[in-house]
């Protein structure tokens, strides 16, 4: 029987090491929150081998004196904490175990200046203090951590690589610079300088900074305030995507966590304006009343736990819709430059195909007879059917004007002047031409006046003269059955006809005829595809945006030019038309400088 023993401090020390320093990026974590903490306005960190061998933070905070520097390498010590109420606690850091858990898994150099004092440096070796004494240095805190886990090879086999390791650091050093705006800060990575002095900006901005140039006008503003829960930040538009979720930055009282609410809220959000393998670029930041978030779960501080999650949820999501509705028609972006790359102009001093023709034939085929009569004059007895400077030119279809061409300057997607495929509206912008998708444009608009019919209680439902049988299995039978209720708000009337069919009585108004049977069997796979518990109300996004895709108008459909100009003028009053129910773009802009570049003229 093995008895019971007190551990030693140096194995406690690495005990909690485990806890709280997990790899490079946490203790880098945990070193710049004791910076910001400390009141400073400039944070400089240099790395090596991605944290490995060398980790250094240089701020110009508050400092310490020699005998808090020695208090601070002791266990659960801190200055965060001027009360016993943890659950008021408003800093980034509380614990009191970072830096003596540093401490003993690597080599710690701890050097700080008050203010109008000396300055004074601490060395800690694994655990063992090596020196101790006066330092000469600015006013701050400078921590150097060097070959982290060298001791302790059990640990540090299970690093991942300095490019890895790098990249995590990174990361941390991203979001907490994100976390505050106005803070100052530089990061180096063996020797080359990776942040580039980030200065005191706005939160706009900085995100944009971090993140990605292009979101700053690819973005909405998010500004919601609800039951003392205020949330604010940016959020990208539905079209601006990534393929990882990687670029969602999440704040609660201006510290950085990973929380699934969160980002289960944003999820919903955005979830029929973006397509299911995507995800949106976000900056949310949270500020609650410390009373209602919980915030000492996790050893590493980046997990938090809400009082009222359904309520901080709703916050989330009607913040985030609000804003997206206010985008409008907005896309993120205009015509792909790979698709540009398809444009492509005649080699200069080449031929066509039909300039060659032409060539072949001679100058002498050119004569007044077949220019005027292009059907009489022949070659060797074949009639001259070439097209010449007098010939008709090619028939297509075309619309007597019957109204002044509106101008393009008075409507952000311009005037309708044509339609290709069948499928495509092109139109002239004041700065561009703009080419929109009319089945995925019109799709999302019939989505939003479902929305909108449903605000005022149900839609409006259009009986069928004749009720119409829908065959299907008994399981999907069932479920149809069992949300007859719910469907009948949608507009569409159902029946059970059968132990393998229903009978469609009406569907609904704002989808016409349409294809009844396609619709309901649509519904049915959708109806499978989410749990049972949930309501259609709650799942409206993708029951409607089915409906819609049914009522919309189809590729392939011939539009007259009034037709398509309604349609352009209703996808500029309509918010969120810049993507149609699956997240692809409705309509792209190829911008005049383009054209211009295609001809040469730039």
């Amino acid at each position: 029987m093995v008895s019971i023993r007190r551990l030693p401090e140096h194995l406690i020390n690495r005990i909690a090491a485990g806890e709280v320093v997990e790899r490079p990026a946490s203790a880098l974590k945990e070193l710049v929150e004791n910076s910001l903490d400390a009141g400073a306005t400039r944070v400089t960190v240099r790395l090596g081998e991605g944290g490995l061998s060398r980790i250094e933070v240089i701020d110009d905070g508050c400092g310490m004196s020699a005998a808090e520097m020695a208090l601070a390498l002791e266990r659960h010590a801190t200055s965060k904490l001027p009360t016993d109420e943890i659950d008021q606690v408003a800093t980034m850091g509380f614990r009191g175990e970072a830096l003596p858990s540093i401490a003993s898994v690597a080599r710690l150099t701890l050097e700080s200046r008050v203010r109008g004092a000396d300055g004074w440096s601490r060395v800690t070796d694994n655990g063992v203090v090596v020196a101790d004494g006066p330092a000469a240095l600015p006013p701050g805190t400078r921590v150097l951590v060097e070959e982290l886990f060298a001791r302790v090879p059990a640990r540090r086999k299970f690093l991942r690589s300095g490019r890895s390791e790098y990249a995590a650091c990174l990361d941390v050093v991203r979001r907490l610079a994100m976390a505050r705006p106005d803070v100052a800060f530089l990061l180096e990575h063996d020797g080359r300088r990776v942040l580039a002095a980030l200065q005191p900006e706005d939160r706009p901005a900085r995100v944009a900074a971090l993140t990605d140039r292009a979101l700053k006008e690819n973005s909405v503003a998010v500004d919601l305030e609800r039951e003392g829960l205020v949330l604010g930040g940016v959020a990208g538009l539905p079209t601006f995507h990534r393929g990882v979720a990687d670029h969602q930055y999440l704040f609660v009282n201006g510290r950085p966590v990973k929380d699934r609410l969160l980002t289960g809220a944003i999820r919903g959000a955005y979830a029929e304006m973006m397509p299911r393998d995507r995800h949106a670029v976000v900056a949310l930041f949270l500020d609650v009343p410390p009373g209602e978030v919980d915030v000492n779960v996790h050893p590493a501080k980046t997990e938090v736990r809400f009082r009222d999650p359904a309520t901080v949820r709703g916050l989330i999501v009607s913040g985030l819709r609000r804003a997206l509705d206010m985008a409008g028609h907005r896309v993120a972006h205009r015509a792909p430059a790979d698709a540009m790359a398809m444009f492509r102009a005649e080699p200069s001093g080449g031929s066509t195909d039909a300039a060659s023709f032409f060539a072949a034939q001679g100058a002498a085929a050119f004569t007044p007879e077949a220019s005027v009569y292009p059907g009489i004059g022949s070659f060797g007895g074949v009639r001259d059917q070439r097209p010449t400077f007098f010939s008709p030119p090619p028939q297509a279809r075309a619309e007597p004007a019957t109204a002044a061409i509106p101008d393009t300057g008075d409507h952000p997607l311009g005037v309708a002047r044509g339609q290709v495929a069948k499928t495509y509206i092109v139109a002239e912008a004041a700065d561009g031409l703009v080419i929109v998708d009319q089945h995925a444009a019109h799709e999302r608009l019939v989505l939003e006046r479902m929305r909108a019919a449903l605000v005022g209680g149900r839609v409006a439902a259009q009986a069928l003269l004749i009720p119409e049988v829908v065959e299907l299995d008994e399981p999907a039978c069932d479920r149809m059955e069992s949300r007859a209720a719910e469907l009948s708000e949608l507009g569409l009337d159902l029946e059970r006809f059968g132990p393998r069919a229903m009978l469609v009585r009406a569907t609904p108004a704002l989808l016409g005829r349409g294809d009844p049977a396609g619709l309901v069997r649509d519904l049915a796979d959708e109806l499978a595809a989410f749990d049972e518990a949930l309501s259609l109300r709650e799942r409206l996004d993708a029951v409607a945006g089915t409906m819609a895709c049914h009522g919309s108008v189809r590729a392939g459909r011939v539009l007259s030019v009034a037709e398509m100009n309604a349609l352009l003028r209703e996808m500029e009053a309509t918010p969120h038309s810049g993507q149609c129910n699956h997240g692809r773009p409705t309509w792209v802009k190829l911008a005049l400088s383009d054209v211009e570049k295609l001809f040469g003229r730039k």
